[in-house]
């Protein structure tokens, strides 16, 4: 239990792992957020034929209705929990059991390539679970940790180029789901492209040694 107490603080002291957490919680945010909006307004997710096993499994999970919005509602409020920070640790286990279920539906029907795509977001969700492993210690350890607990945080630069390539990101699968033209689209990738550069330019500038 120390070792692993040991290696968790090793973890949270990593400047580049926190930002690392970050990219993940976005790109997870930014992805199943626009996917959930679908299933809550009652669209079909697919458009492919009920003949096919695949089109036959989204076909009968859509005319359930009341379900369908359901787990669309459910990836949205994982979703939003994840980019709110003292809440980012309720999304990850809240999104556990969702991204396992999809994982295990791709496995189980003949999608191709998805079960590469879904197994890495089962990984990052693992990782954000793992990241704030403190928070869910106590349901396992009944001693408390000998070491504190770093609390890493962004400067204000690089929080404006997250946020900045969060909404970026946001836009485009929000396009790639029809909720917004292609030509809101290539605004937010500028935008997208910009917020990386500049969080790239403020964390490098820090690790910088000053002069004394």
């Amino acid at each position: 239990m120390q070792t692993l107490d040991r290696m968790f603080v090793w973890i949270r002291n990593q400047a580049w792992l926190y930002r690392f957490t970050w990219v993940t919680r976005i790109l997870l945010a930014a992805g199943f957020f626009p996917t959930g909006l679908v299933k809550l307004m009652g669209h079909r997710f697919t458009l492919l034929s009920v003949d096919n096993p695949v089109g036959a499994f989204f076909e009968a999970m859509y005319q359930t209705g009341l379900y369908w919005r359901f787990l669309g509602l459910s990836q949205m409020i994982a979703a939003l929990l994840l980019l709110i920070p003292r809440l980012s640790h309720l999304g990850a286990a809240f999104f556990l059991p969702i991204i396992l279920n999809i994982f295990v539906i791709t496995v189980a029907l003949p999608f191709r390539g998805t079960p590469v795509v879904t197994g890495l977001m089962l990984l990052a969700v693992t990782w954000l679970v793992v990241w704030d492993y403190h928070r869910f210690r106590a349901l396992f350890f009944d001693t408390p940790m000998a070491q504190a607990v770093p609390m890493p945080k962004l400067t204000g630069a690089e929080k404006l180029a997250f946020w900045g390539c969060g909404l970026s990101l946001m836009a485009a699968f929000f396009s790639v789901r029809g909720f917004i033209a292609n030509q809101a689209v290539m605004a937010s990738l500028a935008l997208g492209v910009v917020s990386v550069l500049y969080g790239l330019y403020s964390f490098f500038t820090r690790l910088k040694p000053h002069p004394s």
